[in-house]
């Protein structure tokens, strides 16, 4: 079998993964990434990942690929749902430390710390992403009220504030005494539930 690409009189055998910025939330917390575009003969991609503590790779899933989250320093949770258990996984990584999405499976990441560098690396060259807030958002009122029984005007609040895709959470608008009051324990699972290695 031959590789057309590997047999190019133009190969590039290595790149920059900081060249392309894929997502800017605020100067510490950026995403650059590494695919097929910018490097042809790569034959998986990755995004290189800079959180700060509280911030979250808000959920999504991969509709044509499996994730490995490697952590290059800091500390990170990873939260990953089994449909197949009908459970939700959580892990707490440290450097060198990785977990594992499945494709198709719902997750998302929260750092643990500030200076959180982490890569998410996938098994085919160009990611499927769907995101949470669009998901949620693109959902009418209508449907959720005759799905699962939530009040029309209270779900239409609730995701009014979603206006574009929240790639890294919470938006810059929310006030961090605004993320505290919607969700007081909101990382007091994880200290219950997560795995520890």
């Amino acid at each position: 079998m031959t590789d057309s690409v590997l047999q190019s009189p133009n190969l590039k055998l290595a790149a920059d993964s900081n060249q392309v910025l894929n997502y800017k939330r605020d100067p510490q917390n950026y995403i650059t990434q590494l695919f097929g575009e910018q490097l042809p003969a790569i034959k998986n991609g990755f995004f290189n990942a800079h959180l700060s503590k509280g911030i979250i790779v808000q959920p999504h899933w991969h509709t044509n690929v499996t994730e490995m989250v490697y952590v290059i320093s800091g500390e990170v949770i990873t939260s990953v749902f089994n449909p197949f258990e009908q459970r939700l996984m959580t892990y707490h990584l440290k450097p060198g430390q990785v977990s594992i999405f499945p494709k198709g499976w719902f997750h998302w990441i929260v750092a643990e710390t500030d200076h959180a560098h982490i890569l998410t690396i996938f098994d085919h060259p160009t990611p499927d992403i769907v995101y949470g807030s669009d998901f949620l958002a693109s959902i009418p009122k209508e449907v959720m009220q005759r799905a699962y029984c939530i009040n029309e005007q209270e779900y239409a609040r609730a995701v009014a504030p979603i206006r574009e895709s929240v790639i890294l959470g919470p938006p810059v608008e929310c006030a961090p005494n605004q993320l505290n009051t919607r969700y007081p324990n909101h990382m007091g699972y994880y200290s219950q539930h997560h795995h520890q290695y």
